[in-house]
């Protein structure tokens, strides 16, 4: 390494951790690749051209506030842990993906390991300075890693970081090592610190001494809302509310008689019965009709649908694992997904050119229309397949993009392909146009369903490039200034389009024909202002004069009566399913069947287990390469964690990490819990869909803590 004296530590960083990647990316085999990164650390560790990265200060400064420790950290007091600086903003989608990519990190090196993830808020918008906002986001994505609120984005300034997320990892002694700008570096970050803890140990400056920790703990009662999302109305006048926090889909009555509870607390990719199904931080929600509901189920990656009906979940589209797919177009459970956050029902004919005797005898079509926050474009899902634009054939249930290249712009084009969104999240359709809420350009577009046109509405900036256009402004198009909306609904009676301004904490509302929007001035019963906490969802009931808002960091539902605009809190009464379990899904009681496997492990569940499940095929069989071979959690004792609880298998194989929650464990009966594999396979000359539910029972003849448990499954028929 020879770096020029202009550079700056921040620029020289950033050249070795991509020169590091590409020589990481290019090796093969794990060993291959465990030495290029010894080697790496090598010469990080002898290098003198890299100097001034080793006189490179950093520091938190004094007076910040700190969440999920007793007491504030210090870069100083660390020394001896490797340690893994997240610079973040908590509405920032590809923060949220890297959220769960350091989990599984620290679930392999906990900190006693010589790990320590710190993540460092530094703020976008205004309203992200707040740190009871922080904390409400921490409790929202469940962050149990220390965080500190960089307000004044102090450490992001001094060190030139440039973008969120990043992720700059601190050698023991407090030397930055490394810069991963973005997503997606999960693997390397998993295969860098196996390689780097051996590395430092040797050198015997490991320290393996825990933090002090404090979670925030929330005691919110069970039968209360959690971080709501979306609300809709159906054609029957029932609600659906996705209940965010709690994993959940609630559906209840006009007067708030809660009818269904469809997943709970512990989240999961669990499709089947209600009473077994589970969800994954869901936020949008639509009604395909009076007994089908469609939901975005975000952390799942996955659209779901719900039929009240038959009593059933089933995945429509997604894998249940994140993709990076910006084109799409296969089977919808074929098809990976990127945090879908909105959900909104479409109909219209087939434009197929042919001639009709009758005109309005031609069925319409069903489209359902998502907004993919995690790769920022608008996606379609075609429960019956149709010809649409430019007469463009969709094949039955396949998923794919519609509007917007991918990348994360505030452009507006006559061609929907070359429109771009910046994480849109909220969905509306009034006749043949779509309204979007895209919160990273904090403003209210709109797209043609008749060509894919992208139009302003408000807020933004006429810059496609400018994602800093925010604040609290009224106005027409491009003078108007909105802070992160996540929220958008019409009212067909009066024409007008009312707005979830997430992060001003404010109801707006947008004459469609002037493309004006002003504040709506709610008073509460007592007739003060109503004080509002980052609503991100709304809908108007079948009158057209009350408006629903999810008070998502309140906890709560507001009606507002648009006459007065009075507004009165929509209370839940949960009595009506009180004795239904929302814990966990039952035990499963089947017998053992050659599709129902029970395996007795000898396991000591008040320590970490882990367990292997190597699945192997008979000659005669072949995994279908095109297609994922998913697992999922079914059912887990009420005192026990499984984690993950889905995924997809690699050659074959899985593995997860099982504990009790408490010491004094005691589950109901001997099974532990249940995982069903779904497996595509290929004979020679046809292909299938093989089920097999595996039961894991506690084998009580035990003599001493086995902490890894391999399961093998051999497939014959």
């Amino acid at each position: 390494m020879d770096f020029n004296n202009d550079l700056s530590p921040i620029d020289i960083l950033t050249f070795i951790t991509d020169e590091l990647l590409q020589a990481y990316k290019s090796s093969k085999g794990e060993n291959e690749k465990a030495g290029t990164i010894v080697k790496f650390l090598d010469r990080w560790n002898d290098d003198i051209s890299i100097a001034k990265l080793k006189d490179l200060t950093v520091e938190f400064e004094s007076d910040l506030e700190w969440f999920n420790v007793s007491c504030p950290l210090s870069i100083k007091g660390l020394q001896g842990k490797v340690i893994i600086l997240d610079f973040f903003t908590y509405c920032c989608i590809n923060c949220m993906h890297v959220l769960q990519e350091l989990h599984l990190l620290e679930e392999r090196f906990p900190i006693e390991s010589g790990v320590v993830v710190i993540g460092v808020h530094s703020p976008k918008f205004e309203n992200e300075r707040n740190a009871a906002n922080i904390l409400s986001a921490v409790q929202r994505y469940g962050i149990s890693h220390p965080i500190v609120n960089d307000s004044r984005s102090g450490m992001w300034r001094a060190l030139g970081i440039r973008c969120w997320p990043s992720l700059l990892i601190l050698s023991p002694t407090g030397v930055p090592m490394m810069l991963l700008m973005g997503e997606g570096h999960g693997k390397f970050l998993q295969d860098f610190f196996s390689s780097a803890l051996s590395y430092f140990s040797r050198q015997g400056i490991i320290d393996h001494r825990g933090l002090p920790l404090k979670l925030f703990n929330d005691f919110q009662p069970a039968s209360n809302l959690r971080f709501p999302a979306k609300i809709v109305q159906g054609p029957n006048g029932l609600y659906a509310i996705a209940d965010t926090g709690n994993n959940r889909v609630l559906v209840l009555t006009a007067g708030g008689v809660v009818q269904h509870r469809i997943g709970g607390h512990q989240p999961g990719f669990v499709d089947g019965d209600l009473t077994v199904a589970r969800f994954n931080n869901p936020q949008g929600i639509a009604f395909l009709n009076e007994n089908v509901l469609i939901v975005a189920d975000t952390k799942n990656h996955a659209i779901r649908q719900i039929s009240l009906t038959n009593a059933m979940v089933e995945t429509l589209a997604g894998t249940g694992i994140q993709g990076n797919d910006r084109i799409g177009g296969r089977l919808g459970p074929l098809q990976p997904l990127s945090s879908p956050w909105d959900v909104a029902i479409f109909r219209t004919r087939d434009m197929d050119m042919s001639f009709h005797l009758d005109e309005r005898n031609i069925p319409e079509k069903t489209i359902i229309l998502i907004s993919m926050a995690g790769t920022h474009q608008i996606w379609g899902y075609f429960p019956e397949g149709i010809i649409w634009w430019k007469f463009r054939k969709f094949e039955p249930c396949c998923c794919v993009s519609l509007i917007g290249n991918g990348l994360e712009e505030n452009r507006n084009n006559s061609y929907p392909q070359n429109a771009a969104f910046a994480q849109p999240s909220g969905l509306a359709i009034a006749g043949d146009v779509l309204y979007i809420a895209d919160s990273e350009s904090s403003s209210i577009r709109k797209a043609s369903m008749i060509d894919g046109k992208v139009m302003p509405v408000v807020g933004g900036d006429r810059n496609p490039l400018n994602l800093f256009a925010f604040g609290d402004i009224d106005g027409r198009l491009f003078s108007a200034k909105l802070q992160h909306p996540l929220g958008v609904t019409f009212n067909d009676t009066n024409n007008k389009l009312y707005v979830a301004d997430t992060y001003n904490h404010k109801i707006k509302i947008i004459d469609i024909d002037s493309n004006d929007i002003s504040t709506l001035q709610i008073k509460s019963q007592e007739n003060t202002n109503l004080i509002l906490n980052e609503p991100a969802g709304l809908c108007l009931d079948a009158s057209g004069r009350n408006l629903l808002v999810a008070d998502t960091n309140n906890h709560s539902i507001h009606t507002i009566d648009l006459v007065t605009l009075i507004a009165q809190p929509f209370g839940l009464d949960f009595r009506q399913i009180a004795s239904a379990s929302e814990i966990d899904a039952p035990q499963d009681t089947q017998k053992p069947t050659e599709n129902n496997i029970v395996k007795a492990l000898p396991l000591d569940l008040i320590k970490p287990s882990k367990i292997f499940f190597n699945l192997r095929l008979s000659p005669r069989f072949n995994f279908t390469k095109e297609a994922p071979q998913k697992w999922i959690v079914k059912t887990v004792c009420q005192s026990v964690i499984v984690n993950p609880t889905c995924g997809n298998l690699l050659d074959g194989m899985c593995h997860m990490q099982v504990q009790a929650t408490r010491p004094d464990f005691m589950c109901e009966s001997s099974q532990i819990f249940t995982i069903e594999f779904v497996l595509n396979l290929c004979l020679s000359n046809c292909c299938l869909v093989k089920k097999i539910t595996v039961s894991i029972k506690r084998d009580d003849i035990q003599e001493e803590y086995i902490s890894i448990h391999n399961v093998n499954i051999d497939i014959e028929q």
